[in-house]
């Protein structure tokens, strides 16, 4: 066995209301993972994001290798997990970790952004490096990349919207 990840989603907020409390009700984690290295070193985001977590959910914020390592303990297989990370880069990570998201894909949920990037949704913003990032876990780990603001949403294909704007 290993770790039920219910949902694994790329938001560059982490977590916040959306997340906390409409996510939570349809895939009804018992465990909100932020995988960061940067607000795992950063108290107070980190207390602001395990503080976020709706009534009985804990929320965790770990690093990137700690994921790794915890997520094929059996230790975990009582995890039922809603998984985040801020950035494609460290959804690939994991990826390339040994992270099966076969089950889920891919969630993009929200990338800010910045000069350089180009919208391919109102709430998705890449740039080159994020878009190769997109195509590696869609080409070399078979997942689906799609994104899905809410639960009621239709799943818009990542892929797709990317050829659009020419990526």
């Amino acid at each position: 066995m290993t770790m039920d990840i219910r949902l694994a989603r790329v938001d560059s907020r982490l977590l916040h209301g959306q997340v906390a409390t409409v996510w939570t009700k349809a895939v009804k984690p018992n465990r909100i993972l932020a995988i960061s290295d940067s607000v795992a070193k950063d108290n107070l985001r980190k207390t602001l994001i395990t503080q976020a977590a709706p009534p009985g959910v804990k929320a965790n914020v770990i690093t990137i290798d700690k994921m790794i390592q915890i997520y094929s303990d059996p230790r975990f297989d009582v995890f039922n997990t809603l998984l985040l990370t801020e950035n494609v880069e460290d959804m690939l990570k994991l990826a390339e970790g040994g992270v099966d998201f076969k089950k889920t894909g891919i969630d993009i949920g929200s990338l800010a952004y910045s000069d350089g990037m180009t919208m391919i949704t109102d709430a998705i913003a890449v740039n080159d490096t994020i878009a190769k990032d997109i195509h590696k876990l869609h080409d070399d780990f078979g997942l689906e990349v799609f994104a899905q603001k809410v639960p009621n949403d239709k799943k818009q294909d990542l892929i797709d919207l990317l050829a659009k704007k020419g990526f």
